[in-house]
């Protein structure tokens, strides 16, 4: 796995370091999409808080992951498809949001409709989320 990492650092012409190798690992290993306090309390002391902020605003901005709000506001982050790059995000998928357990879940297998928009009108981004409760919370009720 470490040299996927590798490879996709290299892809988006960034030095591999520790700490953009232990994000990278954290962020492939989770099935939901995890937010900056959160990856700190994973990751814990070997990277600090402005060094995983800094890391976070570059890989976003490299296209490497991409950031979903939460109901509560807080921004969570997921790694990004193999398609996207600086120029182009490729992460128009449903999100679907726990109203549970809080967690948000990426479904890039989920139908999308096209959003018509008046003329002269340009999409940059889309967000499309769902709320309710994900299959673990529905086993626990």
């Amino acid at each position: 796995m470490n040299n996927e990492f590798n490879e996709l650092l290299q892809k988006h012409q960034l030095k591999k370091t520790t700490p953009r190798i232990s994000v990278l690992s954290v962020l492939k290993s989770r099935e939901m999409a995890t937010s900056q306090p959160e990856l700190e309390e994973i990751i814990g002391k070997q990277v600090d808080r402005v060094t995983l902020y800094r890391i976070l605003s570059t890989f976003e901005e490299k296209g490497i992951i991409h950031k979903v709000l939460g109901l509560d506001g807080t921004a969570n982050y997921a790694l990004c498809s193999a398609s996207c790059t600086k120029h182009e995000h490729h992460d128009e998928h449903l999100h679907f949001n726990c109203t549970a357990c809080n967690h948000i879940f990426c479904l890039p297998d989920s139908h999308i409709p096209t959003v018509n928009v008046p003329k002269g009108f340009k999409v940059n981004s889309l967000n499309v989320s769902a709320s309710g409760i994900c299959d673990k919370c529905t086993v626990a009720i």
